[in-house]
């Protein structure tokens, strides 16, 4: 990986850079959508580019349980499989894992767990994390780390980043194609001030191609999200590129980037346009309701991907009421235009020094200003 810093903007922490994978350039900052099972949800790979889509997420855990990492690896890679030829990150399967709750046992070894399909017991460690990231090929690869419940008690964040630290290490160890892939660390800590310090200072220690925050966006206020990354950005190196892993709003989106965030990735699109809800410029809008029934305009005024050149929300809300396949992938390509567009747009202000002012008039219009 090459990561060339382009510029800062002058009143924030914001900055655009290039990310250089094996497979493309990334522009950042860069929201990626999520392929969970080798596929972004209803959408082709064509139809991904064609929305400006730079680089994809896919799920280790869900992968390694169906079809299998070494089914992958004989397909020739993630890659291949799923015919992208663009940048792929692969997260640990840590979160996935650690969310089962009682259906798994934390051990310094790694993790026991139940597959969550049909019960088998499992065991992933922070080596197997990586030895299946490296058969699946991706370009970016994430440490394998615990990713603490919101709230969780001071001792419990403690004993939990060190061992993650300590799993970070034992994954670096394990990672054998440095040519290819790039291993990113995970800096833990909780909503505790001293400890988000000082576990950005350890691992960012460990040298790596790139660092992620972990454990927000899980629950907890905007302000405590921002207030983490107020600080820890400040500790995490300037020259490679940093990832707040699992934000997905618009809103949260803007506050990381102005936090100096580069990169992060949400379900959040793709599964709001499943349950009939479109992000506009004007903010948040239910197409099922009853009020769009006769309603011939576009979905978004100021839109102009397929969805909305094409269609009226009464059609959508038609497609909705009915159950029809094609709504899910109507909304789902409006939705991913629509953030894909917005950090854009991001970038752009941030090249050209107007940030807070492009922030303020889209918050005013989206309606997070009142």
């Amino acid at each position: 990986m090459e990561f060339e810093l382009i510029k800062k903007d002058s009143k924030t922490k914001a900055r655009a850079g290039l990310m250089k994978l094996k497979h493309g350039v990334v522009e950042t900052p860069i929201f990626m959508p999520v392929g969970t099972r080798a596929t972004v949800k209803t959408m082709t790979p064509d139809e991904l580019k064609d929305l400006g889509a730079q680089i994809i997420l896919s799920n280790t855990y869900h992968l390694h349980l169906r079809p299998g990492e070494d089914i992958v690896q004989k397909a020739g890679g993630l890659h291949k499989f799923m015919n992208w030829d663009k940048p792929i990150l692969t997260d640990s399967g840590g979160f996935q894992v650690f969310s089962l709750g009682e259906m798994r046992k934390i051990t310094e070894e790694g993790v026991e767990f139940r597959s969550h399909i049909d019960g088998l017991k499992l065991f992933i460690s922070p080596e197997k994390s990586i030895e299946i990231q490296t058969k699946l090929g991706s370009d970016i690869m994430m440490a394998f780390d615990e990713c603490a419940p919101y709230p969780a008690s001071r001792e419990y964040i403690i004993n939990s980043m060190h061992r993650t630290t300590r799993w970070l290490q034992r994954c670096k160890e394990a990672w054998t194609d440095r040519e290819n892939q790039n291993l990113f660390g995970i800096i833990q800590g909780g909503l505790y001030k001293d400890l988000r310090k000082e576990h950005a200072k350890e691992i960012c220690s460990i040298d790596l191609p790139g660092y992620a925050v972990g454990g927000l966006s899980v629950g907890e206020p905007v302000e405590l999200m921002n207030e983490v990354l107020d600080y820890v950005t400040d500790y995490m190196p300037e020259n490679k590129p940093r990832y707040n892993m699992g934000v997905g709003t618009p809103l949260y989106l803007f506050e990381s980037v102005e936090r100096g965030i580069d990169m992060a990735d949400c379900v959040l699109p793709t599964r709001i346009s499943r349950n009939g809800t479109l992000m506009t410029s004007h903010g948040r809008l239910v197409i099922k309701n009853a009020k769009y029934k006769e309603d011939f305009t576009k979905p978004d005024p100021e839109c102009d991907c397929y969805t909305c050149r094409h269609y009226s929300r009464a059609y959508l809300r038609h497609l909705f009421n009915v159950d029809e396949i094609l709504a899910y992938r109507l909304a789902t390509i409006h939705n991913l235009t629509f953030l894909l567009k917005m950090m854009k747009n991001i970038r752009e202000s941030i090249l050209g020094d107007y940030f807070l002012e492009y922030k303020h008039e889209f918050y005013k219009k989206y309606g997070y200003l009142k």
